[in-house]
């Protein structure tokens, strides 16, 4: 089966931003206008893009929601959207600005009665839920906290609810270059073989998503190997 590839525009203060190991003192601004970024991908041929609101996620509340609009009225990109989903307003707000489905992670953690519920309301194909990892524990509220889950108990209980779409970041290897985390992943899809896993963090090249698409894994969010040039579309046959 073909990996699904999503590119990814994180947003801070409205601009196309990475940031490494989640440390926001370590942002890099590639663009200045998300909506032209968006555009880019979409005539590039990728199909779907993973938005992520950086500012969102630090306040604990969707802060980008005009930025999500602007892409989703100006492409037909199927848009994921992250960051800051603590509320249901902050869903609604989500999909009233274009997302065809919502990534939310924290709440899942912290609030775990609340996921369910949106998960019963929304329908599995519209949630996913965000399985940021760090040292082998569940992170929340942009990184900036470690929980006491460890990941697969954790995935565990949402999968056996019905949760179908995961999406999960090891936050050691994201915006480092440095390859992605293939045995974890392996180890999610050995555990779990139905679910639609999105692996993210540390794809370095084309050659990455290759390897991944070879263990199994059925989608990969990638950032900043394409904004620093380092991925080969002719490699990846789009």
């Amino acid at each position: 089966m073909k990996i699904e590839l999503i590119p990814a525009i994180d947003i801070i203060d409205g601009k196309c931003v990475r940031l490494t190991k989640g440390d926001y003192s370590l942002k890099k601004v590639y663009n200045e206008d998300p909506v032209a970024q968006a555009r880019e991908f979409e005539q590039l041929g990728f199909e779907r893009l993973h938005v992520v609101d950086l500012d969102g996620a630090k306040s604990k509340h969707i802060v980008n929601d005009k930025v999500l609009k602007a892409i989703t009225t100006s492409t037909r990109l199927r848009v994921d959207f992250g960051g800051g989903i603590k509320t249901e307003e902050d869903i609604e707000k989500a999909f009233d600005a274009g997302a065809e489905m919502v990534t939310a992670g924290s709440i899942a953690v912290t609030h775990p009665e609340l996921f369910l519920q949106w998960i019963e309301r929304y329908g599995t194909n519209r949630m996913i839920l965000g399985a940021d990892v760090r040292n082998g524990k569940i992170s929340i509220n942009g990184w900036k906290e470690d929980s006491a889950e460890d990941l697969l108990p954790f995935l565990a209980k949402y999968v056996e609810a019905g949760v179908k779409n995961v999406l999960c970041t090891d936050i050691s290897k994201d915006g480092t270059l440095a390859g992605p985390a293939i045995d974890l992943y392996r180890q999610i899809m050995d555990r779990y073989p139905t679910l639609h896993l999105i692996a993210s963090g540390g794809v370095s090249s084309s050659q990455d998503m290759l390897m991944l698409q070879e263990a199994g894994i059925p989608a990969t969010v990638f950032g900043k190997a394409w904004y620093e040039g380092k991925i080969n579309l002719k490699d990846l046959g789009l």
